[in-house]
């Protein structure tokens, strides 16, 4: 007796996807996935700002002649993850007695921390940039315009010249344990350490930051990337 195939088990070919199946338009595709596209590169921004390397712009004249105004340094964090910040290190550290932070919402802070993660956003204390020359432990003193650390005057081919219309010496102070004594490259123009300690006699109106704790270093900075004729390593 003859049996009929079992037709249920044969393939059916696949529709001509040219002609019977709706094809995605790619520019829609792009723009479905665009979101997490721009989600994904926020968080990885984010990531590299707060670990590895953050960029930052020069907006005063105390580093000079190392750094002009409106130079932009990269600050790299990861030396500092291994060992602490050594003498002659330029360093990018935050406002050691920040202000009171501004009333934010919980949506206002993530939003506040974001934007200022990716830098579209100032921070609420300004962070300073200057060079390390007192570790913890030191001694520093400075007269004559040199400036000497544990007895042994330091040689800075980096410092401006300077004059006899600022203070140039200042009294010996003992950089606390954790703590580190900061200069500016162009000593009669910076807010640094010599300030807020009472080691100078005649502080004008100027503020100090007084000694920078370890704990507010953000990094190292170690290329001006901008502008491109003033790009060099530090």
């Amino acid at each position: 007796m003859k049996t009929e195939p079992d037709r249920s088990a044969v393939a059916s070919p696949e529709p001509d996807e040219g002609s019977g199946a709706k094809r995605r338009n790619p520019i829609l595709r792009f723009l479905g996935e665009m979101p997490g596209l721009i989600i994904m590169s926020l968080i990885l921004a984010i990531l590299i700002k707060t670990f590895l390397i953050q960029a930052f712009y020069i907006p005063s004249q105390s580093m000079e002649d190392t750094l002009q105004i409106n130079d932009r340094v990269l600050v790299s964090k990861v030396p500092y993850y291994f060992h602490d910040p050594q003498r002659g290190d330029v360093i990018v550290f935050s406002e050691p007695d920040p202000a009171k932070q501004p009333q934010r919402s919980f949506i206002g802070g993530i939003a506040h921390w974001i934007f200022e993660g990716i830098g579209v956003q100032k921070p609420d204390n300004p962070d300073f940039i200057k060079r390390v020359i007192g570790l913890p432990g030191d001694t520093v003193y400075a007269k004559n315009n040199k400036v000497y650390v544990n007895g042994v005057p330091i040689h800075e081919p980096y410092v401006k010249g300077t004059t006899t219309d600022f203070p140039t010496g200042f009294d010996k102070v003992t950089v606390p344990p954790d703590m580190y004594f900061v200069l500016g490259d162009n000593r009669e123009a910076s807010q640094d350490s010599r300030f807020g300690l009472g080691v100078i006699a005649d502080p004008k109106t100027m503020p100090g930051i007084g000694f920078v704790p370890r704990d507010d270093i953000i990094g190292k900075a170690w290329v001006i990337v901008w502008p491109k004729d003033h790009w060099g390593t530090l």
